[in-house]
């Protein structure tokens, strides 16, 4: 009788890619699958106590030896012919994990997090069964994101992860969190920013903002009307209603929104100066049928045209806005309506009143002070004088 040939290491990395998994002769149900990538990754297969077939991935052979990965594979088939739950890739576990928390509860953040786990941690773990992602793999993760990256996004894939083997333990009563405190890149709290344009930046920035098209027009609305940046450049034509009404859509999850503004005439003559497109519904229009785009971009071109304006973000102006409209006299609790943020304790739980006109007031009264603020020092002096 012949003798079965061995598959060494050396053997696994010369097999040739094919679209059939390649049999182990030492070990029944372990394979090989040889991607055209170039990639090698073992896998098993076996019935569980019901007959029905499954397929457990071990992981790549840049990972494991033949030895290590025929040692798992038994381990596993053993688990699942006994009914015991086998190892699940970090893939499986993150896939389960998107549908069932991210999409099942409609979180505004799936985006971001969709592509946190495309673009760094799948493609990290790729096939590593989900239990073996220790403490040190997760800190070697983060350095090489900071690296390539920054130390924010480092933290954001953290915190993904985090939610992830979060989900995993409260599923799984052998399985502990590896993240512990102090494992953060950075510190919230001094991230923080408490940046607001003063007197002579904001006339800058106005100035700059007259010669420069939608952008310019969308700078001067987003510090008239104290919104978020994505509100005011996903604004659309048919939110705004004939006396100057703007209805401020808000996806479920939403934190909270104004709701409702009544803007004013000085922000309603920068947006009827916009053009409109047929096929484009948005009122700050960019290519196609979508909203203006690329915001980093064109503030580093809009900020060619400064000179003596301090490093500031798109947000500053919100929080500027904000600040205005205290020295405007606005009491805080109308401010933080027109910003959007919940008021909270008592207030409100039982106050229910929606105070769109006291919103529309604080607008006006901002509008003004800004009118003032940009007005040449000797027309101040003048208007004074009586």
């Amino acid at each position: 009788m012949p003798r079965r040939k061995t598959l060494t290491d050396a053997g696994v990395a010369a097999l040739a890619p094919s679209s059939r998994p390649y049999p182990d002769p030492e070990l029944p149900g372990h394979y090989i699958r040889s991607r055209p990538t170039g990639i090698k990754t073992f896998a098993a297969v076996t019935r569980d106590l019901s007959g029905k077939q499954k397929w457990i991935t071990i992981g790549p052979s840049t990972l494991y030896s033949i030895a290590e990965a025929r040692e798992k594979a038994r381990t596993a088939m053993r688990a699942i012919r006994e009914g015991r739950a086998g190892p699940e890739p970090f893939e499986t576990v993150a896939e389960n994990w998107f549908k069932r928390h991210v999409e099942a509860k409609k979180l505004i953040s799936a985006p971001d997090l969709r592509s946190c786990l495309d673009r760094q941690l799948i493609l990290a773990w790729r096939g590593r069964d989900f239990t073996s992602i220790r403490r040190g793999d997760v800190a070697a993760l983060l350095d090489k994101i900071e690296d390539s990256n920054g130390a924010v996004a480092a933290d954001f894939a953290l915190a993904v992860f985090r939610m992830i083997a979060n989900w995993f333990a409260a599923r799984n009563e052998d399985y502990a969190s590896p993240i512990v405190k102090g494992m953060r890149r950075t510190n919230p709290k001094a991230r923080a920013r408490s940046r607001i344009l003063n007197d002579d930046e904001i006339r800058e920035v106005w100035r700059a903002a007259e010669g420069n098209g939608t952008f310019g027009a969308f700078i001067r609305v987003a510090l008239l009307t104290a919104q978020r940046r994505e509100k005011v450049a996903t604004m659309r034509w048919a939110d705004l209603g004939q006396d100057g009404e703007w209805i401020i859509p808000r996806s479920e999850r939403e934190k909270g929104t104004a709701g409702s503004l009544v803007l004013p005439d000085a922000a309603l003559e920068f947006i009827k100066s916009q053009p409109r497109f047929e096929s484009n519904s948005f009122v700050f229009a960019g290519l196609g049928n979508g909203h203006i785009q690329g915001m980093s971009k064109r503030k580093d071109q809009f900020e060619t045209k400064l000179k003596d304006v301090a490093p500031w973000t798109i947000h500053d102006l919100r929080r500027t806005a904000r600040s205005l409209m205290s020295r405007a006299g606005v009491l805080p609790h109308i401010s933080e309506r027109v910003l959007g943020h919940a008021v909270g304790g008592v207030q409100g739980i039982y106050d229910r009143h929606q105070y769109c006109e006291e919103m529309a007031h604080a607008l006006r009264l901002l509008a003004g002070l800004i009118e003032n603020i940009l007005r040449p020092a000797a027309a101040k002096v003048h208007r004074l004088r009586p």
